[in-house]
């Protein structure tokens, strides 16, 4: 066994010495690890940091947004008053979404991603640009999973895209609509500023007026694939949950429903139930904008994350490569070795060995070796 180990032998490897151990150094977890001291409990000082820098960033993402408002729509003479529930759930959202993002962002393991992130940004701008494309936007990462769920992601990311892009400057009176010089002429102007103007009948009207429709179109088929998926896939139906995984697909179906009712209800109806599908349209809305920041539909902020991840891969690749403890092969970069033992110092994870032949750390052992010697000290335990 030792010549599988040159470095570090089989009895230095156990964290207890075993019966016939003898006068053989064992194997120790210390008492306190080298630097930086890790906390095992969560400190209330620490906390009520967090809690406060997560308030202020709160407040700091609502008064952007209220500030937007007033600025955007000109003092708010540009501002639809029938909007402002929408306007105020908007305000109230950006809070709750600036104070879970920063509490998120504080914990070690996002803290180092993103702090690495800002640092490699400048070092790899092309890699930066060209990951934001393929994960944020064609989220390619999904199509090496599944065609039929890279298209059913597509069609709702792409749908809830579309319809966040023309409803918030709608709503915030950051966009508006005035008629021009003759009743079938309308003009688009944008904080203010006309930047186009189109004729009520032509083809650029229709698909203007239509785009919120467009987008529940293409939600509607992304819901109907989640929902085929989740129903006959014996895999998903094992491990999903109704709050992580069926409410958020209820709350984008129930959002989408009511808004293309609305559209039927003036369009075919005549406005019937015109009044009532607003108050129930806003109350979906209201629903999903306040689900965003506490559910599973975070993921989209999170997903900035994989951005810092694909920097972080390639400066591993390019920057010195850490050598295995016992095997003396390179295994992965020094940088994220060196990182991982910090990130699990801040967790409260002492993974620092005194052996006799100084400390060790087990970030500092390839996995192959660990499973080598997790074999090892199995077979000393039962006596082998």
């Amino acid at each position: 066994m030792n010549s599988n180990f040159p470095n570090l032998s089989p009895t230095d490897s156990q964290a207890r010495p075993s019966k016939d151990a003898g006068d053989r150094a064992p194997l120790q977890w210390r008492d306190e690890p080298a630097s930086p001291k890790p906390s095992q409990k969560p400190k209330p000082l620490q906390s009520n940091k967090t809690a406060l820098l997560a308030l202020l960033a709160g407040l700091a993402f609502a008064g952007l947004v209220a500030a937007g408002i007033y600025l955007g729509s000109h003092g708010l003479r540009d501002f639809d008053p029938a909007l402002t529930w929408y306007a105020v759930a908007s305000i109230l959202g950006a809070f709750a979404v600036g104070y879970r993002f920063t509490v998120w962002v504080q914990r070690p393991p996002s803290r180092m991603y993103f702090k690495r992130g800002l640092e490699l940004a400048r070092r790899y701008p092309g890699l930066l640009f060209k990951s934001s494309g393929k994960k944020m936007a064609a989220q390619t990462f999904i199509k090496e999973r599944s065609s039929y769920r890279w298209i059913m992601h597509l069609c709702l990311s792409g749908g809830c895209t579309l319809a966040f892009a023309v409803t918030f400057p709608l709503v915030f009176g950051w966009i508006h609509f005035d008629v021009g010089a003759v009743d079938t002429l309308y003009q688009v102007k944008v904080f203010g500023v006309q930047v186009r103007e189109f004729n009520v009948h032509s083809l650029e009207a229709k698909v203007m007026f239509n785009l919120l429709n467009i987008s529940a179109a293409l939600v509607m088929v992304g819901l109907v694939m989640a929902g085929w998926r989740r129903l006959t896939n014996a895999g998903v139906r094992a491990v999903q949950s109704f709050t992580e995984d069926i409410l958020p697909l209820l709350i984008i179906f129930a959002v989408t429903a009511t808004g293309l009712m609305l559209t039927v209800s003036y369009s075919f109806m005549e406005g019937r139930g015109h009044g009532f599908l607003v108050w129930v349209h806003l109350l979906t809305v209201v629903s999903l904008i306040f689900y965003i920041p506490f559910g599973k539909l975070f993921h989209m902020f999170q997903r900035l994350c994989s951005v810092c991840v694909s920097l972080y891969k390639k400066a591993g690749e390019d920057g010195p490569q850490a050598d295995c403890a016992v095997c003396r092969e390179p295994f992965a970069s020094q940088m994220h070795v060196d990182d991982l033992k910090v990130v699990l110092d801040q967790l409260g994870f002492n993974y620092r060995f005194a052996t006799s032949k100084g400390e060790v750390h087990y970030q500092d052992i390839c996995p192959k070796c660990r499973r080598r010697l997790l074999a090892v000290n199995q077979g000393k335990t039962i006596g082998r």
